[in-house]
């Protein structure tokens, strides 16, 4: 009986850790055909307020800034480099002792991309972050997306 006891004690506090996990960050990943042969690749992440997530040119010296990478696709150029949108704030982290580069509320990363020869295929990729909010960082997180472009 103790054993049981002992047990259901051990699995109840596996159940609370989990439902203890931060996860400020919630993510929707869009193609929107432009022309033909054309997209933009458009990856948005709306953040808990207090929250803040980190820009790809906040610099040297800070947090891990936000990047996006794609998998290599013989059938899709990219044009031009990933644009952020959205409210940037530059503030001085005293966790950091630097100033920083971060978005607030929400921010999309946009990817200009062309499809060779109208041909359907997918594009695909991994955006990397950190958020944090006034008192703690949670650690550098990847995401892996998987986009039809049609």
């Amino acid at each position: 009986m103790k054993r049981i006891v002992l047990a259901l004690s051990f699995l109840s506090i596996g159940f609370i850790s989990f439902g203890q996990i931060e996860n400020p960050v919630s993510w929707n990943y869009e193609a929107k055909k432009k022309t033909a042969d054309t997209y933009e690749i458009v990856i948005t992440a709306d953040i808990e307020h207090p929250w803040h997530i980190y820009s790809q040119n906040t610099g040297k010296g800070g947090p891990i800034p936000t990047s996006v990478t794609f998998k290599a696709n013989p059938l899709i150029t990219k044009n031009g480099a990933v644009k952020e949108v959205g409210k940037l704030e530059k503030i001085y982290d005293k966790n950091f002792e630097t100033n920083v580069l971060s978005y607030s509320d929400k921010v999309q990363w946009v990817q200009t991309v062309k499809v060779k020869g109208g041909i359907k295929t997918n594009i695909s990729g991994t955006i990397e972050y950190m958020v944090c909010d006034d008192s703690h960082c949670l650690p550098p997180t990847k995401k892996v997306f998987d986009l039809k472009l049609q």
